[in-house]
Parts: C-alpha cells; sequence; structure tokens
C-alpha cells in the first residue's frame, strides 16, 4: 500500500507538472487537452454491443510496432473492433485518423480514478501494450474486471527499474502481465529473475514485420526513378546537420555516384543550408521534373512520406540521427538489401548492433571511417553485394514475430 501510495503521488505531481510546462510548450499543451478529451471520445465513439480490443502505444514508433497485429487482427476476426490509444502527441496527432482502428485516442495519467474509469466505459475484451509500457493502476484494473494484459515487443535490460532494489515494488506491475512477448532470450532471463517464467516467449521484434510489409507496399516514384538513371545512388535519410557535413563533403569529392539527401527537418532554413554545402547539380524533389532529375547528381527530399520508398533505388544507405539523440529507424532501408552506415550513438539500438555484428552494418565515427567505409564499399563490387546481402538476410530472416503472437493468442 505504501508503495502504490507513493507511486500515485509521483503520477500526480507529474500531471501538475505537466500542466505547468504546457503554458509554455505546444507539444505538451496538445497531451494535456488531449488527454482531456478522452472520455469524452469514448462515450460518444464507442459502440456499446462491440467488443474491442484495446493496443496502447506510447508514442509513434510503438505503433509501428503494434500496426502488424492490428490489420492482421482486422483482417483475420473481423468480429472485434479496435481501440487505439496513445500517450504522446508525437503518436496521436500523427495518427489519429489512422483508418485502421476503430477509436482512438490518448491514455489519460495513471491514476487509479483515470484507470478504472477507462477501462469501465471501453470493457476490452484484451489489451496489446507495446514495448515499455506497464502503468500500475491500468493494469490492475484490467485484471479486476478479468481482462488478459499482452506485452508485445517487449525489451528489458538490467539498469530498468524492475531489476533493482530502490525500485520498491513496482516490479510487480509485471505479475499483471497474462503473457509476454519479448524481443530477447536477454529479456526473458531478466524476466526470470523476478519469478517470471511460464508466461514468456521469445519472438523478437513485430517491427521487423511492418518494414517487410512497408516494402511489400513501396511505392513506384518514376520521378526518383529518372533521377537514377541506372546510375549508382546514395541514400541519406533522416539526416542531421553532423550526418550531412560528412557525406556531403565526401560526394563533393568524389562524383563516380548520384546522392539523395532526405533530412530529419524538412525547412527552408535547413533546405537552404544543405543547398548551401553541396558542389554539384541539385534539384528538389517538389521542384524537379523528370527531366531535370535526371540531368541532376544531387536530388533533396523535401517532403514526408517518401523516404521508406526511396531506399529501394539505393545501393548505400545512411540513415541520420547517430551523432544526436540516436539513429533512426535503420531497418526501414536494411530491408532493400543494401549496406546501412550510421553514427556512434546506436550501442542502444538492438537492430543497428546486429547489423554491425552480420556485417551488413557500417558504424561512422568522424571524416576517416566515412571515406574508408565509402571507399570500401563504393571500390568493391563484391564487397557491396556481400554487405548488402547480410542486410537484407537480417530483416527478412527476424520477420514473423506477428505470426507466433497471433497463433498464441487467437489460436
Amino acid at each position: 500500500m505504501l508503495f502504490l501510495g507513493v507511486y500515485s503521488f509521483i503520477i500526480r505531481l507529474y500531471l501538475l507538472a505537466v500542466r505547468v510546462v504546457a503554458w509554455f510548450n505546444p507539444k505538451v499543451k496538445l497531451m494535456v487537452q488531449g488527454h482531456k478529451q478522452t472520455f469524452r471520445i469514448l462515450e460518444e465513439k464507442l459502440d456499446a454491443n462491440a467488443q474491442y480490443v484495446w493496443f496502447h502505444a506510447a508514442s509513434l514508433g510503438e505503433f509501428e510496432q503494434g500496426r502488424p497485429l492490428m490489420e492482421r487482427l482486422r483482417k483475420e476476426h473481423p468480429q472485434y473492433k479496435i481501440l487505439l490509444t496513445f500517450f504522446s502527441p508525437s503518436g496521436y496527432e500523427v495518427r489519429k485518423n489512422y483508418d485502421g482502428a476503430d477509436v482512438i485516442c490518448y491514455l489519460p495519467l495513471d491514476t487509479p480514478a483515470n484507470a478504472c474509469r477507462f477501462v469501465k466505459l471501453a470493457h476490452p475484451v484484451m489489451a496489446f501494450f507495446i514495448k515499455y509500457e506497464f502503468w500500475q493502476n491500468y493494469m490492475k484494473a484490467l485484471q479486476q474486471s478479468h481482462v488478459p494484459v499482452y506485452s508485445v515487443s517487449s525489451i528489458f535490460r538490467k539498469e530498468q527499474v524492475f531489476f533493482h532494489w530502490w525500485g520498491g515494488q513496482y516490479y510487480k506491475v509485471l505479475k499483471r502481465v497474462t503473457h509476454f512477448f519479448v524481443q530477447n532470450e536477454v529479456s526473458k532471463s531478466l524476466l526470470a529473475t523476478r519469478g517470471i517464467t511460464d508466461n514468456v516467449t521469445v519472438v523478437g521484434d513485430t517491427r521487423f514485420d511492418r518494414v517487410v510489409e512497408i516494402a511489400r507496399q513501396a511505392k513506384v516514384l518514376p520521378l526518383v526513378e529518372a533521377f537514377k538513371d541506372g546510375k549508382p545512388v546514395f541514400v541519406a535519410g533522416s539526416s542531421w546537420e553532423p550526418d550531412e557535413d560528412l557525406f556531403i563533403r565526401y560526394f563533393n569529392e568524389h562524383a563516380d555516384w548520384k546522392l539523395i539527401i532526405a533530412p530529419h527537418v524538412v525547412s527552408e532554413s535547413h533546405l537552404n543550408q544543405i543547398l548551401g554545402k553541396l558542389q554539384m547539380d541539385t534539384v528538389r524533389y517538389t521542384q524537379a521534373t523528370e527531366e531535370t532529375a535526371r540531368k541532376a547528381r544531387c536530388l533533396i527530399i523535401d517532403c514526408y512520406g517518401l523516404l521508406s520508398s526511396i531506399y529501394r533505388y539505393g545501393e548505400v544507405a545512411y540513415v541520420g540521427g547517430g551523432f544526436g539523440v540516436g539513429i533512426h529507424n535503420v531497418l526501414e532501408a536494411a530491408v532493400w538489401g543494401v549496406p546501412v552506415l550510421f553514427g556512434p550513438n546506436n550501442k542502444r539500438f538492438q537492430e543497428a548492433q546486429a547489423l554491425l555484428q552480420c556485417g551488413g552494418g557500417l558504424e561512422v565515427t568522424g571524416w576517416d571511417s566515412l571515406r574508408q567505409h565509402l571507399g570500401n564499399l563504393l571500390g568493391d563490387e563484391e564487397k557491396l553485394k556481400k554487405a548488402g546481402e547480410a542486410s537484407g538476410r537480417y530483416v527478412n530472416g527476424n520477420a514473423g514475430a506477428a505470426d507466433i503472437i497471433m497463433k498464441a493468442v487467437f489460436g
């Protein structure tokens, strides 16, 4: 009881802090406003005669992990409707119109009152919490209502609160999970230290299923095909300024390959910054024709939504973010069977580490390592081919988690 009191106090303290920050931060303000609308949305949109399966994703990345399951559920078990919740505006605001769910809303903060009211209104037949989501009060309310809870694509590390003495009794929230579908054996072993053994299955990460499906549905882009024009292409996706400083310098000096840049931030100031560094014929995607694209040596993607399809046109990919908070999605590139380069902040990313181990990924720590890696790949077709094959083999060999989960839950 003491632990639950401390937990509730922390949640309420967080709520107060969020409300204060909302006065100065538009993103946080969206979240606060969204939380206030949740119960109204549930009351207005839920069908009292339907059976809902609840999926909860903290943000956009977790949504992508849950998406293969939602789409399989809708196709294979149409008797159920889908309730999708987000905690972060970076997930909700992007996917609030996702047509794969019947009701979409924010998940209010984890207070006992919110949890009881939410579960009573939604009355789900089962719940899927994606990756890191373990909310004490919501899981308690679900358990008391005899609703099975599945943890999907969950991954555990020894540094997490569950496995430290100072974590109090928070690890007991794990006891409320009906079944864990974890990403790796390390996670299974860590759960065993807390006495959780019989309800754990190692299935891998559903993100692999998602990127394989994205590749199947990839768009054909005539403008990019015209730009490629049968020549080798280096695709830099989700790039930031430290990434761009390196590969732009390289391709300014080496004219054998063409260059596609899809920056993470598409703003006029950033695009002009990139243009100022390039010493080659360059065209922006939204301003190009097939004729001007074919003549250019660099194509800048100045819009969103195309990157996962653009990787297919490259012989080598670079995924940005590794000189900042962390690399972006390397699987979207690797699924196309190309070598993937990325910066040094990749240690927390299991898929990046695996790509390094299998030879499909290469770490760039600065100018010298980039020049060495590109020199090896661009100058040796056999090395380029082997690295690309290793990359594609890794992604396709790890797909299938959604199949295992669906069979285990629905038979």
